[in-house]
């Protein structure tokens, strides 16, 4: 397959409303759920397009919350960019398998627990974790 840059290029927009949002939101939603065979044959992956599809409504079902309009424009932002970039090839196998797909979901822990452990891995989670 031969990588197109501006095949999937868009300009940055801003909703209006919710309404909007939502719609863009949904219309995201349905181009990854669309491309989840492509994306296994593209990275030649072995896992199935339902597991893909899987990971993809988690991620969705994660930030189905988020009420505040900049917030949302942002995280769509995100999205597109991931998908463009997964999409055009212009990612590896692992950052397919780790950032995309595998979930994010974290047990919650103190400040102390933290403190002890040394670390803090909300500060170290990666800006383009998209979707």
């Amino acid at each position: 397959m031969t990588t197109i840059p501006a095949r999937l290029a868009t300009l940055t927009k801003t909703s209006s409303g919710l309404k909007e949002s939502r719609k863009r939101a949904i219309k995201l939603y349905r181009d990854w759920y669309r491309s989840a065979p492509e994306i296994c044959t593209i990275y030649a992956l072995d896992v199935s397009p339902d597991y893909v599809r899987h990971a993809i409504r988690q991620r969705f079902e994660r930030n189905r919350n988020v009420t505040d309009q900049r917030a949302i424009d942002v995280l769509l932002l995100k999205s597109r960019q991931d998908y463009q970039e997964t999409m055009n090839c212009w990612k590896q196998i692992d950052h397919v398998l780790g950032i995309t797909l595998e979930p994010q979901d974290r047990p919650q822990r103190t400040f102390l627990q933290k403190f002890y452990e040394g670390k803090d891995e909300e500060a170290i989670t990666p800006a383009a974790s998209g979707i």
